[in-house]
């Protein structure tokens, strides 16, 4: 029952993910291409200082993907630190690859580095912290608190629906 619910919130959380970075939490998916921003940044960190306010985007980039790297430790124990990593990274280029292709926003290599630091971060928090629990405990913290999350963001998200 565990695997079912871990694999469940995976991929329920990579849904997430897509719709959050390909589709801007927009419900109308069609008027995301009508979008029509492409830019392409090949210089780190270039222009995230704080007073530019993408400093913020920083930050949250790394905040979203830590979940990724908490819960591919949960469901593939199996697989070892790097190739997890490097899903990690191949799924943050192949969403800014997409975001060039169709226009749908600002490709940028410094989201590909807080993406992966990211999901460096989710990992390297269920290593540590597996240190102080069993696997068993530690993955059962993870669903439970990824499936709580999960609740609120939709309670919230279509609370504010209902408000407009």
């Amino acid at each position: 029952m565990r695997r079912l619910f871990s694999r469940g919130l995976l991929a329920l959380y990579l849904v997430l993910l897509i719709w959050l970075i390909l589709f801007k939490l927009q419900y109308n998916i069609l008027s995301v291409f009508h979008y029509q921003h492409r830019s392409l940044n090949w210089v780190p960190f270039a222009d995230h200082s704080i007073e530019s306010g993408n400093y913020r985007e920083m930050v949250d980039n790394i905040i979203i993907f830590i979940p990724l790297g908490l819960l591919l430790n949960v469901n593939f124990k199996e697989v070892r630190f790097f190739p997890k990593l490097a899903f990690i990274m191949a799924l943050s280029l192949t969403f800014e690859f997409i975001q060039l292709i169709f226009a749908i926003g600002a490709t940028d290599i410094t989201d590909i580095i807080t993406n992966t630091f990211g999901g460096f971060l989710g990992l390297k928090l269920y290593d540590v912290s597996n240190k102080y629990l069993s696997n068993k405990k530690l993955d059962r913290i993870i669903i439970f608190a990824g499936i709580l999350l999960l609740v609120i963001m939709l309670y919230f998200r279509t609370h504010l629906i209902i408000m407009y």
